[in-house]
């Protein structure tokens, strides 16, 4: 089956534009629960510089995905560093068919998802920055009374902090925080850019059907948002499933702003079941969007299919 061109390549650097970090705000807690545990959060006792594969089984029982420290480390653990990077945690969560959602780096954002019941994988540095001791552990509860946060973290299966101890380890760290996420449960915040790049980086490591679930979520969560629609219509193409593609890259045209990579690939779908004409008018509205794009370009036309083209919806004003 001929590949819509503009799948990877334009999908990709929309999320790349879309997924800019805000700055950092003065801590506002007041809307959230005055104390948070997740208790039935499991405990992992971390061995010898095993914290990275402790911490990410401890979230990944927390989802139902049984998996022990010591089966991780091959995966996670490098010898020669005596610890695991961000990237492999990541990638052995993707390979486990959970999303790795990264945070906004605020404490906000980070209690706020704990409120919701989802704990959070966290790196610390515990030295200095001349000279760190990088540790992960798992944010299970906070208390707002007396300013204090719970993790489990190391041998401890429920270490107190103080929320200005913590934030300060934390803040050495990178405050670099991830959730790992079924497809069907989104964050407490979540960002539709980020939805979708987690979800289209667990499609690269070949958890397709897992991705698409996750395509499915954004476009029940943002009806008319052109890029979900877009994200699931290109899945749905890739799996075969042509007449699903045809009705979600319909719905991507339609969303706002107007999205000429999806005006693109609905011309390309439209020219392979041999509506010629109609992928014309679809591809003429992507050229008429974005005038300059070099990555767009003109289907070829097939023999036509009598009495199974629908004309497009009307091109938008650019």
């Amino acid at each position: 089956m001929h590949q819509l061109k503009s799948l990877t390549l334009l999908f990709a650097v929309l999320l790349v534009g879309a997924c800019a970090r805000a700055p950092i705000q003065p801590l506002q807690l007041d809307h959230l629960p005055a104390q948070v545990e997740l208790s039935e959060t499991p405990f992992h006792p971390q061995e010898d510089y095993q914290c990275g594969p402790a911490a990410l089984a401890t979230v990944l029982g927390q989802r139902g995905v049984e998996v022990s420290p010591q089966a991780l480390t091959p995966r996670v653990f490098l010898p020669g560093r005596e610890g695991s990077l961000q990237v492999e945690l990541v990638a052995a969560a993707r390979r486990q068919g959970m999303l790795a959602y990264p945070l906004q780096p605020t404490l906000e954002s980070l209690l706020g998802e704990v409120a919701a019941g989802n704990p959070v994988l966290v790196l610390q540095n515990l030295g200095f920055d001349w000279w760190p001791q990088w540790h992960y552990a798992v944010v299970v509860g906070y208390d707002r009374a007396d300013k204090s946060v719970l993790l489990r973290s190391g041998t401890e299966r429920r270490q107190r902090l103080s929320l200005t101890n913590f934030d300060a380890t934390w803040a050495r760290g990178g405050r670099w925080a991830i959730l790992t996420l079924p497809p069907e449960r989104m964050p407490a915040e979540v960002e539709v850019s980020r939805w979708l790049q987690a979800a289209s980086d667990l499609e690269q490591t070949g958890q397709t059907e897992t991705a698409a679930r996750a395509y499915r979520s954004a476009s029940e969560r943002w009806p008319n948002d052109p890029l979900a629609w877009f994200a699931l219509g290109n899945s749905q193409y890739a799996a075969g499933r042509i007449d699903a593609a045809e009705t979600s890259l319909r719905r991507a045209t339609q969303g706002q702003p107007p999205l000429p990579a999806a005006w693109n690939n609905f011309a390309h779908l439209l020219a392979e079941r041999g509506c010629g004409p109609e992928a014309g008018a679809a591809f003429a509205c992507a050229r008429k969007l974005a005038p300059q794009d070099s990555r767009l370009q003109a289907p070829k036309s097939t023999a036509p299919l009598a009495g199974s083209c629908s004309e497009p919806p009307a091109c938008p004003a650019p």
